[in-house]
């Protein structure tokens, strides 16, 4: 399980696979990697959610 107060981003692709991108985050650095994820024009979806869930 993630230390409190840390995040990750998942990646959820076309065919509904779900894959962790990065964890141990700060919450600013999560959404700052996937924000670049989704500017860069992939059809995936990116979202944060807390270490752990």
């Amino acid at each position: 399980m993630g230390s409190e107060g840390t995040y990750r981003v998942m990646r959820q692709d076309d065919n509904g696979n779900r894959f962790l991108v990065a964890q141990e985050l700060t919450r600013p650095e999560a959404e700052a990697l996937a924000a670049e994820f989704e500017a860069r024009g992939h059809k995936q979806l990116y979202w944060v959610e807390p270490d752990g869930q």
